[in-house]
């Protein structure tokens, strides 16, 4: 499975400047670039409140820069507001670029990530880690997964 994440993540990284130097809009496209934008983030250290690469990033602060960078959108910052953002899909039907919500403090909703594709999403754990890609069929994440959000892309 890792490969297959790995080739999918060098053709995104491959073919979105193309799709968008051509023009390319479509929802996919969007969602897409999200994806990638999530992908450029993993490595940067945690850090409660940060939204950025320099200060690093809590679950929610990584949610708002992403879309900030791929879709220049303001999300809102809480993961609280985040869970009431664009409209809920099921598990079985998560597209690259979905919010996907976990119960990680026996409160729901408490931790969000960003949906890759494969199986995969980009979150920021816990303070002493990194910003990192998981597998949403890890048993811990699957325990804990209270839903996910779709956004709509901006209309141009």
């Amino acid at each position: 499975m890792r490969h297959k994440f790995l080739l999918t993540c060098a053709l995104v990284a491959l073919l979105a400047p193309a799709a968008a130097q051509a023009g390319i809009e479509t929802s996919q496209d969007f969602r897409m670039e999200a994806a990638l934008q999530a992908l450029l983030t993993v490595g940067a250290r945690y850090h409660y409140g940060g939204k950025s690469p320099e200060t690093g990033f809590d679950c929610s602060g990584l949610v708002a820069h992403v879309y900030e960078r791929a879709w220049g959108i303001a999300v809102p910052r809480s993961t609280e507001e985040q869970r009431s953002t664009g409209h809920a899909v099921r598990r079985a039907d998560l597209e690259p670029g979905d919010l996907v919500f976990y119960n990680t403090r026996n409160r729901p909703f408490s931790h969000v990530g960003i949906y890759l594709g494969d199986g995969s999403f980009v979150h920021a754990p816990r303070p002493g880690r990194r910003v990192r890609v998981e597998s949403i069929d890890n048993p811990y994440w699957r325990a804990r997964f209270n839903g996910a959000r779709r956004l709509d892309p901006p209309v141009y």
